[in-house]
């Protein structure tokens, strides 16, 4: 019989044009490989057109909120269909970057410094010393970040504040940004990813020539194997399942440590992500990716 599998794309999370972009390149995948395929893009009424299309299996193609928060996966779960990528609990942690941080580190994996700071703290004053980052505390593809530097003629107001009751402030950490894949327990690769002006931000992620990606990362071999080990444990650390990607930054002019920033536990299938370029660099071609994360779909952590 032929597997009939649902994408899952869309939504209405900050990153919906990216999800878009993502699933119509899985759908695309999907039809290429011979699935019975049916694309939905998520609103209110997901459960009902999940069980209309009764899928073997769902393809998560949503990114942000909802979608890799551990909300869609809670759902599926009570739906019974097996789905892509990591389970309720680790997606949820993973989103939660206070939280992740906190496994990060008990994993012995270097992190920044960092506080979770209110809005009332965070309004009109520094609440570590400058140069600092500021992250909401569950978004992704670096959505509503805020760098704040040293001679900066910049406080938050009540007018600019768009994060909600409390944020994820961080020392901001100089150097090269590193990401690496992890497939199925196994780092695929590390890219380094320059970017001409600004930093690793929404747009310079998925505008094209915004960023530029060198993969295999040309850097030490010291730093490379480090980073591919620090991806799997964290991958690990969190239960990630499927693919998975984690960030880092290697202040290699400052004292030369690499330090995680995040995991990624949906991480972009567009044109322009980094996980197929790293599947690709390891000679997975785009359709035996999405191959590979139906064939692990399943329930549960």
């Amino acid at each position: 019989m032929t597997k009939r599998v649902a994408v899952l794309l869309g939504g209405q999370s900050s990153e919906r044009e990216v999800s878009l972009s993502s699933g119509a390149a899985v759908v695309k995948a999907c039809e290429a490989l011979g699935y019975d395929t049916t694309a939905i893009d998520v609103g209110d009424d997901v459960a009902e057109r999940i069980r209309a299309a009764k899928p073997d299996v769902v393809f998560n193609a949503l990114h942000g909120r909802f979608g890799e928060d551990g909300c869609i996966q809670g759902l599926l779960e009570l739906l019974k269909i097996p789905y892509t990528h990591s389970g309720l609990l680790a997606s949820a942690v993973a989103m939660d970057k206070p939280m992740a941080k906190k496994i990060f580190a008990a994993a012995g994996l270097r992190v920044a410094e960092g506080v979770v700071a209110s809005k009332d703290d965070v309004i009109g004053h520094d609440v570590m010393e400058r140069p600092y980052v500021v992250k909401p505390s569950n978004e992704g593809s670096s959505v509503g970040v805020k760098l704040v530097f040293k001679n900066d003629n910049f406080f938050f107001t009540k007018e600019n504040w768009p994060y909600g009751e409390t944020v994820l402030v961080e020392k901001y950490v100089a150097g090269r940004e590193l990401t690496v894949a992890v497939l199925d327990g196994e780092a695929l690769g590390v890219t380094e990813i320059t970017i001409p002006s600004g930093f690793y931000d929404y747009e310079n992620k998925y505008t094209a020539g915004k960023s530029h990606h060198i993969c295999p990362a040309q850097i030490d071999s010291k730093i490379y194997d480090e980073a591919m080990d620090m991806a799997v444990k964290a991958h690990v650390a969190l239960g990630c399942r499927g693919l998975s990607r984690s960030d880092f930054r290697w202040d290699d002019e400052g004292d030369g440590k690499l330090y995680i920033l995040e995991t990624n536990t949906q991480p972009g299938m567009t044109p322009l992500s980094l996980s197929p370029e790293l599947a690709a660099y390891r000679g997975i071609s785009f359709n035996e990716l999405v191959r590979r994360l139906i064939d692990g779909a399943k329930l549960g952590d």
